[in-house]
Formats: C-alpha cells, structure tokens, sequence
C-alpha cells in the first residue's frame, strides 16, 4: 500500500491511486509538502519522508529546476506535459544509469478547498526520442483514469463521465443508485431533471464557466430514489489528450448531513449575532424573523401573548408585533391586535407550551391555523404548512413564532421546527431580559405620566404635549414639560431637562416643575427674573445639580397678535412655524443653565406671534445625534415642522417624532402652541 498523512487530504481516500499503473505522488500546498506517494512512485524515487516540501523530500534529485514546474501548475491551474526528462538520484543505487521519465502536473483540489499539484510519472527509459512514447503515456494516463474511475464506483460517491461537460456520455451505476433513473433516463442531459428546479439556473451557469476554469464545483439539490431532494456536491475536472479536451469526469456526493449540520450552525450562530447587544423587544424580535426569513421560512410573524399567572383567558387577544415575509409574496399581514378563538392551532400552542406543525394543499390551510386577517395572505400566498412555535421565557409562554412555507417549496419538516426552537431557545438570555425591560420600562412610562400633567384648555387656543421614553434606559429621566394659566388670563409655558436617567432625576425634575409654577404664580415679572430665583433655589438645594429650561408667557391677542416673553437657560431655542409654511427659531433671551450663576440677573425676549402660527418647545432628545452638530438636528426639525403648518396640532406633534431620526439614548419631550386664526 501506499503511504498518506494520516486522515484523508481530499474528500477521496488518496490510497485509491495505490493500484495505478503509473507513479502517483500528491502535493499540497504553495510549499507542495509531500502528502501522498503511491508504490509505483515509490519504486522509482525510494521511500520518502511525507510532510515535507517536494524539493526537501527529493533534495537528492540532481535536475531541482523540475520543482519550479509546480508553481506554474498551482497559480494557474493549467497542467503541465514533460516528455523524457532525465531523473538522477545521488547516492542512490541508481547513480550511474540516467533514467528517463514523462512528467504530467495537475492541479487538484484537497480536503476543505485547499490547492495541490498531482504528479504522474511513467519510466520510458530507452524510448526518450520516440515520438510514439507520448501516445503510449496517453494510453497510459487513459488506463489509469478508467481504473480509477473503476475504483470510485466502489466507494459511496457516483462518478460519472460527460463529454461535454453537461452531457452524460457513460452509464453510471452510483447514479441509478442514488435518483432511481435509467441509463435511459439520465443520458445526455436527462439527470438535469432529477435536479431541484430552483437549482437548474445555477447548475447551467456554472457548467458554462467551467471551461474557463478547468473545473467543476457545484452543490444543488437531487431528487432522491425513494426520498426527497438531498443536497449534494458534484464535482470534476477535464480529461486533456495532446491539447484538447476529450472528455470530463466528476463526483456526485451527499452531503445533506453535513449541509444541514453547517446551516444549522450558521443560522443559530446568525440568531447569536442578531440578538447581541439588543435591549429592545421590538428589535430582538425583528432581527431574529429577519435571519429566519427567507433563509428557513417564506413567511414569519410573531405574536406577543399577555402577561398571566394562570391559564390564558378565552378567547386569546395577542399582539402581532412583527410580521416579516418573502419580496414576492408582500405585502404580509400587517401588525395589530389579533383575537384567537379557543379551538385555534394558536391556543393550543399557548395551553400546550408546545409546537403546533401542520401540513396541507398549497393555499388550503386547515381551519384555525391561518390568525385572523392572515387568511387571504395564506391562501394568495399558496401556504403549503404551518408550524406555531411558542417561545417560553422565564418559564412563561411570552410569544407565538407563526412559521410558513409557500407554494411548490418542500414543506417545514420536523427538524425545521426543532431547528426553530434552537434559535428560540438560543436567544433565551435576550428575549428575557428583553421582555423584563419592556416591563420596568411601562411602570418608569407610568410613573413618567403621573408626574407629567395635562395641558390646560385656553379658548380659541390649542396645546399639545408628548412625552417618548428613552429606547435603551430602563429608568425614567429628567424631562419635563408644563402649561398652566396664570390668574391674569395668561399662559405659561416651560419645558425642562435634569441631567441624568434615574430616580434621583426624576424627584428632581417634579420638584423644580412644582418650584417654577410657585414662582411663576408668587408675582408678575420677566420669565428671566424668575428663572434667576429658580437659579438660586436649585444651587442651594441640589448642589452640583444642572438643568436646562426654557420658561414662557403668552398673553394677547393685541392688535390682533400674541405676545410671548420667554427666557433660555442653557436649552434648545423654541421654534415659530407661521402658517404660511415658514419656520424660524426664537433665539433671544439666552442664558446659562439652571445650576451656575451664583443669583446673577438672567435675561428675557419678547416675540409677536402671528394668528394661526405654531409655537414649538422640545427637549434635546428630538434634534441631538451622536457624532452631527446640533445645527443639523436643529435645521431638521425646522424643515419637517414647516411643512407641517397646516397640519392639526396632533398631527404635527406625532409627525414630528416620527420624520425625526431618533438616537433612542434620550427622552424626549414637547408642548406645541397652535394659535387662532383671525
């Protein structure tokens, strides 16, 4: 037998060229380590060390301007044909006869991709000026090649042979084997039809480039006897006589075992990465369904099922929170409360805590499978099967994965939905603490709106205010807004901010709120004047405490126009939108923030706002960007509020938090004016 490095090189056992009629001697490699040496080989060179370079193997052959041939052969992958070379050995019992030798050199591909040069060599010692020594190699090398390919056919792999590339020239006992078809069947191109048919595209475009490369490198989809598809890797190089290519010769290999093992990796390895570093359940969710979808599924939602220590109550009313599908089947069933009746496939998911997996006709889903309002989408969409996967956190049923397969494309099969349950479960850490922040987060949004009062009613007059949460911050921070009507008639309007996302900040900005209406209430003067004793009041009771804060009196009409005396401590300016679709920014009245100053005097502006203007003042959160000046945010805002002049108030106020790019590191807070018309 032969001599190899232990465990297989290539995805073939290389002691199969052991019986070769010629030598056979293996590379790897840019160093060409000599990984393989048949016996004929080893009959002409002796027994060598493997694992070394070729030329330390062979250091003894006197003619070493022979290796350089193999880094012709493994950059450009274009064998090589050497006739009659002399080969002496030093110190050998061959020194003193000179013996000759005709080379081939092909580049082959080793286990993992990995390039190697293989060597052939026949002894025509004697012959080396016959012209008939290169038709005896040939016959040689064909010999050589249909004896290994005699002995591939005992392997597990099917070898077949094509000439053309494409074109199935010989009977392939491995082939009917593993399709079921004749000889007759799959000659010429009859085993494209085993082929999966979304798999034909890219066979037909890979056979065309093969020429160029000299190879073949495929793995597609084949109908198995008796069994579905299978994917397997088909591979071959070119069989060359004097220049031309006679014919091609290939492998085909099943590697569904090993396919399904490295998607499996892959995809659990893609819901790890997803879910990284992801506080949000909204976006744990989304990059989860988009790793699922199209890579698994053809369609995917998830439904957020309430919050019960007990048994879920009846009918079931859940949350289609994400709702993600294919390109050419959207649109998906958009997200919504969604109402399950008892009997349905997704209650029994929820009551069972286990996966609900049903197959039927494409577009015929079994009655209570499709939610409600998904239907017509199952049916146009041609759902072929179903799998609800409930995803369990911390002990409870938090979710319902809705998972779908459409049209001609194999059904979800079992390991689909084992395969879904590892991903769920994979993300187990995430989606808990995920579902825990949502919770924290709705008692800090409660707490914030308690805190937070509503905007009085004024005639003729409307005020809106919005209050968002920091996306990332469990805690509730220290924005603040409030309107109150002053007993002249006047209104007062002030929004704020304490530095700071925590409890401390939030007691904070209740008692500077409360403060600011007392003062504001105790006498009538400039709102600079009150923010200076508001100065006064946070040094001595807060300490190193800061605040920014903008305080505003809008009184009038006079003369048919509104009067706003305002006063800027370290905050964003407010912003004027005239109802001609004009907007500006209200820049006077500047001054320090809340927190320094020692009592020095804080200065006041005064603006005339035009009938049916908008007035706008906002927290720092909806204009601020990590890395982008505040100029940029702020000419922003101005653009998207001027184009919403004629908008009603609360749909310029939502409109605005929804154009805006949002960090999500920051609350944010607003109270927008709208004054009437004359």
């Amino acid at each position: 037998m032969g001599s190899a490095e232990r465990g297989p090189v290539s995805d073939l056992a290389l002691d199969i060229f052991d019986p070769a009629p010629v030598g056979v001697a293996v590379t790897r490699g840019p160093d060409h380590r000599l990984v393989y040496t048949n016996p004929a080989f080893q009959e002409i060179v002796g027994e060598r060390r493997l694992g070394l370079p070729i030329s330390e193997a062979l250091c003894d052959l006197r003619q070493r301007d022979y290796f350089a041939m193999l880094d012709r052969v493994l950059e450009t992958g274009e064998p090589v044909w050497l006739r009659g070379l002399p080969f002496e050995f030093e110190g050998q019992d061959r020194v003193g006869r000179e013996r000759y030798f005709s080379i081939s050199m092909s580049r082959i591909s080793l286990r993992g991709g990995e390039p190697g040069v293989l060597l052939a060599a026949l002894d025509v010692t004697g012959q080396a000026d016959s012209p008939a020594i290169f038709d005896s190699l040939a016959e040689e090398r064909h010999r050589f090649l249909q004896r290994y390919q005699s002995l591939l056919q005992v392997e597990t792999q099917v070898v077949w042979a094509m000439a053309p590339l494409g074109q199935v020239a010989e009977p392939s006992p491995g082939w009917e084997r593993l399709t079921g078809q004749s000889w007759e069947e799959y000659r010429g191109e009859g085993w494209l039809r085993a082929v999966h048919p979304e798999d034909l595209g890219s066979i037909r475009k890979t056979l065309r480039q093969a020429g160029q490369l000299n190879r073949w490198d495929h793995v597609f989809r084949l109908k198995a006897a008796g069994d579905g598809y299978r994917h397997v890797r088909s591979r071959a190089v070119p069989v060359i006589e004097r220049g031309t290519v006679v014919e091609w010769v290939g492998t085909c290999t099943d590697i569904e075992q090993d396919w399904t093992e490295a998607r499996r990796t892959k995809l659990l390895e893609q819901a790890a990465a997803a879910t990284t570093d992801i506080a949000g359940l909204d976006e744990v969710l989304e990059m989860l369904t988009n790793v699922i979808v199209p890579s698994v599924l053809d369609g995917c939602g998830i439904y957020l099922v309430p919050e019960s220590e007990t048994r879920p109550a009846l009918p079931l009313v859940a949350e289609r929170f994400v709702s993600i599908v294919r390109k050419d089947l959207r649109p998906a069933p958009q997200p919504g409360t969604v109402t399950f009746d008892p009997g349905s496939g997704f209650v029994e998911a929820v009551t069972t805590r286990r996966p609900v997996h049903r197959t039927f006709p494409a577009g015929e889903p079994t009655p209570g499978l499709a939610p409600p309002g998904a239907e017509e989408w199952f049916r146009k969409a041609g759902a072929n099967s179903v799998a609800l996967v409930p995803v369990i956190v911390d002990g409870a049923v938090a979710a319902v994965l809705d998972a779908v397969i459409c049209g001609s494309r194999e059904p979800i099969s079992t390991s689909d939905v084992e395969l879904l349950g590892r991903m769920l479960n994979h993300a187990h850490a995430h989606l808990s603490n995920a579902m825990r922040f949502q919770r924290t987060q709705r008692v800090a949004l409660a707490l914030q709106n308690c805190l937070l009062p509503d905007p009085p009613e004024v005639p003729g007059m409307e005020i809106t205010a919005r209050y968002r949460p920091s996306a990332t911050a469990v805690e509730i921070g220290g924005d603040w807004y409030d309107s109150f009507l002053l007993p002249d008639g006047a209104t007062i309007l002030t929004i704020g901010d304490v530095a700071g996302h925590d409890l401390a900040a939030a007691v904070t900005m209740s008692q500077l709120r409360n403060m600011l209406r007392g003062l504001a209430m105790d006498r009538r003067e400039p709102p600079g004047d009150i923010l200076r004793r508001l100065n006064i009041a946070t040094e001595a009771l807060y300490g190193d405490g800061t605040a920014s804060c903008v305080l505003a009196r809008l009184s009038g009409p006079f003369d048919g126009r509104w009067q706003l005396d305002y006063s800027v401590a370290g905050h964003p300016p407010p912003l004027l939108v005239t109802r001609d679709g004009k907007g500006h920014f209200l820049r006077g009245g500047r001054n320090p923030i809340l927190g320094v100053g020692d009592g020095q005097p804080r200065t006041s502006a005064i603006a005339a706002l035009p009938p049916g203007s908008t007035l706008l003042l906002y927290t720092d959160g909806l204009v601020e960007l990590p890395g982008e000046h505040l100029d940029k945010g702020l000419g922003r805002l101005r653009r998207h509020a001027a184009s919403l002049a004629h908008a009603p108030l609360d749909v310029f106020s939502d409109q605005l938090l929804i154009r805006m790019p949002l960090a999500k590191k920051d609350d944010i807070a607003m109270i927008s004016v709208r004054l009437p018309e004359i």
